[in-house]
């Protein structure tokens, strides 16, 4: 098995940057001539490599290399463009796009994809000094046969969502902030029965959310756990093990406490219709109370032209999580160690070492701001040193983060996320409870995930899309009340049993062992 160096940083570097602003740097160019490397990059069901975006232009005028899409610009389906192409055998130089790491795995051990090992050790010494750095991500992003065959997104920072409330709301009925479950069931029945918004009406909607996922969260407050990351229902390590927290015993008196906090009317009746536009339709109205959800993203609805433009007074605020029946605080949802997001290189690439050098760019400083800001004089400035966002892109009112999507930064492909980027339009309200969280340590470790080989996939695939739906169903059943938790956790139980659960458990524990370490 190939190894990959990572404890070797090359002295000399492929890239040479002077300390002129970005548009007169002098980087030297990776390929002496110009050259085209074909690209299928479908991702997020709309979006397609798009050789007019801004930060294409620039990437060429960079590195005199020049990404041509072949994917299709009209579907609407990004895993079904992928399994289209891996069928056809047909493979443009470079493969990219989100939630494709078990594929570049698979398919790179397959012989579909080129191993990248050697190719980082002389040829990216960017991402090499990373990896080192970084050892944990090296861990995450290598194959059972110890090889590395993508590039992988890398997002910065550890915290990302965190419990937000009606300051206004509080203020009016004489409260404060929520320290643990048995003040939190008090201030959302308060909210259900006293009228905070005070038109007479009892509509107010106590706790809500835009993703309906994240009402199983809420089981937290009696001790269990609903994901091991930020991904709806992912696995978690417990003491070197690898367990599923809707599988443990504690889920089950936490999840009955939830489904009796519906059954009261203290979370949205709607949690698992009404998704996206929650935020902004429940502010909007003056009716929604409290929510867990992103700091950035939530701390926008406190921009005076937003809701407080139509709801007087208006104002929102992050507080810590409220303490367990244990008396403990903890957030469960972070940033990932690593997305399962990318880009590779296919077997037929006939340009592997401009294709890695093209990779490496990336993760260099010059192209570590285009893909994070875009281009200089365009969406940013550079100010002591750092880039810095135009007016015109703060306050045109479109998301950034949307706007950068637009012109090719931001996209899943291999780089490194910047906070810096994220945090210039998160409002002080944001950038106040990322403090908070990150100072008091709320954030529990993440599952960092596990790469599996071709034997353990096919239990893992055989069992576990149909386990994933089941517990999924039960679970929003309990929530509901269509179901009663004590009178079916038994049966619950013997399903996942009888279905392969102990099996998945099996395959995962053996490859996380082989990966991390017992």
């Amino acid at each position: 098995m190939n190894k990959i160096c990572i404890t070797a940083i090359a002295a000399a570097i492929s890239l040479f940057v002077t300390a002129a602003p970005a548009q007169a740097q002098a980087v030297q160019p990776i390929s002496a001539k110009p050259l085209d490397l074909s690209i299928h990059m479908h991702f997020r069901d709309k979006y397609v490599w798009n050789e007019d975006w801004p930060v294409a232009k620039e990437l060429t005028r960079l590195t005199n290399i020049k990404l041509v899409n072949t994917a299709s610009k009209v579907a609407t389906n990004s895993r079904e463009q992928y399994n289209l192409l891996m069928a056809s055998g047909k493979l443009p130089d470079i493969i990219g796009g989100d939630g494709l790491k078990d594929e570049f795995i698979r398919r790179g051990m397959e012989g579909a994809l080129q191993p990248l090992n050697k190719l980082i050790d002389q040829h990216a010494p960017n991402f090499k000094a990373f990896l080192k750095e970084n050892p944990k991500i090296a861990k995450a992003i290598t194959a059972p046969d110890g090889n590395i065959y993508f590039f992988p997104y890398v997002p910065d920072g550890t915290v990302s969502r965190g419990w937000w409330v009606r300051q206004d709301w509080l203020d009016k009925l004489g409260l404060k902030a929520p320290q643990n479950v048995d003040e939190l069931y008090t201030v959302l029945k308060a909210f259900r029965d006293r009228d905070p918004n005070g038109n007479g009406k009892k509509d107010e909607i106590p706790w809500f959310n835009a993703s309906p996922n994240e009402v199983y969260r809420l089981v937290l407050l009696w001790g269990a756990r609903s994901s091991g990351s930020n991904t709806t229902m992912d696995f978690l390590e417990r003491d070197g093990k690898v367990v599923h927290p809707f599988a443990e015993e504690r889920f089950k008196n936490a999840i009955k406490n939830v489904g009796k906090w519906y059954a009261e009317g203290l979370i949205d009746k709607e949690i698992f219709t009404r998704k996206s536009r929650a935020r902004e339709q429940l502010f909007s109205a003056d009716q929604g109370g409290m929510t867990h959800d992103w700091f950035a993203s939530t701390s926008t609805y406190n921009q005076p032209s937003s809701i407080p433009s139509r709801v007087p007074g208006f104002k929102l605020v992050a507080i810590a999580p409220p303490a367990d029946i244990n008396g403990k605080r903890y957030e469960e949802d972070a940033r990932k160690l690593v997305m399962p997001d990318g880009w590779a290189m296919s077997f037929s690439n006939k340009h592997p070492v401009e294709t890695v050098k093209l990779f490496d760019f990336y993760y260099s400083p010059v192209g570590r701001r285009l893909s994070n800001f875009g281009v200089e004089g365009q969406q940013y400035t550079m100010k002591d040193g750092k880039p810095v966002f135009t007016e015109a892109i703060l306050t045109n009112g479109k998301p950034v983060n949307s706007q950068l999507w637009d012109i090719g930064a931001q996209i899943p492909l291999g780089f490194h996320m910047d906070y810096a980027y994220e945090a210039q339009w998160t409002f002080p309200s944001g950038l106040a409870g990322r403090d908070l969280y990150i100072k008091e340590g709320y954030n529990v470790p993440q599952f960092p995930g596990v790469n599996m080989t071709a034997d353990e996939r096919a239990v893992y695939d055989r069992y576990w899309p149909d386990l994933e739906t089941y517990m999924s169903e039960m679970a929003q059943n309990w929530v509901l009340g269509t179901k009663d938790v004590d009178k079916t956790w038994g049966d619950y139980q013997a399903h996942l049993k009888r279905n392969g659960l102990p099996e998945v458990l099996a395959v995962m524990q053996k490859a996380y062992d082989r990966q991390y370490g017992k």
